[in-house]
């Protein structure tokens, strides 16, 4: 079976239900175990090499860099300030070498990633549905520019991340008081689940543009105009965007969860059954991410051809 039904759209009172649709759209894709295998491929395809060519030179980074490790072992939160000074030393040696690397490994990985994803995409989505045209290049420039505004929002991050610290901890240390540690944690989180939020809200343009370049055989232009004039369907869109932010934070939480529950045991565990512990849980965590990156797509899919039916 070549082309998803769309017999899993529910409507109630003559109005297409989102999330309840995005629910019989997660069994379809649980009965298509073929279209996770693909986005399971090409993701890790990229990901595998890239972490070992990130391991390769962390490790000579690490070897060409007199850390005291001693001093490294010995942090603890009984003494925040002295374990923020041991730190800060570390990453005076370190960063400088980090940067000089970053300059030419991130833009690699980075247009690496962007034609991988554009060949994973079409892929995937022509295995889900083989009447979708073939786009690539398009597919690749729409992928650039979402990467160019992801990179945005982590600048964004990075930033409150820099005013909460002033707020909290260099503020206070340099009028002569004590860093507010709990304040500062509690500002990170709420800044992060904002932003993360934000950008499960308002990225969805950028998100639903490749699928209508594949779906009308239009350029770049023309695809993202058409992802900005989804009429009302662009609601459904927007409310699957924001319950995939939540799958995603509640992933992000589940697999925290497992890998500390074998803490309580730790005297009675090895450090090899920790590390293929932890190894275990983030390999489950990435099945699980990339599954619901398949639904996704197979939702606004879903939805457009339910739409396009209607009218």
């Amino acid at each position: 079976m070549n082309e998803l039904p769309q017999d899993g759209i529910v409507v109630a009172a003559g109005t297409v239900r989102g999330t309840q649709s995005f629910v019989h759209t997660l069994s379809e894709c649980w009965r298509r175990p073929s279209l996770t295998a693909l986005e399971v491929l090409w993701r890790w395809a990229y990901g595998v090499p890239a972490l070992l060519l990130l391991r390769y030179e962390g490790l000579k980074i690490l070897q060409a860099t007199p850390l005291d490790y001693a001093a490294l072992k010995g942090m603890t939160v009984v003494d925040p300030l002295g374990s923020a000074q041991t730190l800060a030393k570390a990453l005076a040696l370190l960063v400088p070498q980090v940067l000089g690397v970053a300059l030419w490994l991130a833009p690699l990985l980075v247009v690496a990633w962007v034609v991988v994803s554009a060949v994973g995409r079409t892929v995937v989505l022509r295995r889900a549905d083989e009447r979708l045209h073939s786009r690539v290049g398009t597919l690749i420039v729409l992928q650039a520019v979402r990467v160019v505004a992801l990179l945005g929002s982590f600048a964004v991050w990075f930033w409150c991340m820099e005013r909460v610290a002033e707020w909290t901890v260099t503020g206070p240390i340099a009028a002569g008081g004590e860093p507010n540690l709990v304040g500062y944690f509690s500002l990170v989180i709420v800044a992060t689940l904002g932003l993360f939020t934000l950008w499960a809200v308002a990225s969805w343009a950028l998100s639903v543009a490749p699928l209508m370049a594949m779906l009308k055989g239009s350029g770049v232009r023309g695809s993202l105009a058409a992802a900005f004039r989804l009429g009302p369907l662009k609601s459904k869109l927007v409310e699957i965007n924001l319950v995939m932010g939540i799958v995603k934070i509640a992933l992000i939480v589940l697999a925290m969860v497992f890998s500390a529950t074998p803490l309580p045991f730790e005297s009675v565990t090895t450090p090899e059954f920790l590390f293929w512990w932890w190894v275990g849980v983030t390999i489950l965590y990435f099945l699980g991410s990339d599954f619901f990156h398949v639904a996704r797509q197979v939702a606004y899919l879903q939805f457009w051809r339910a739409y396009e039916t209607s009218t």
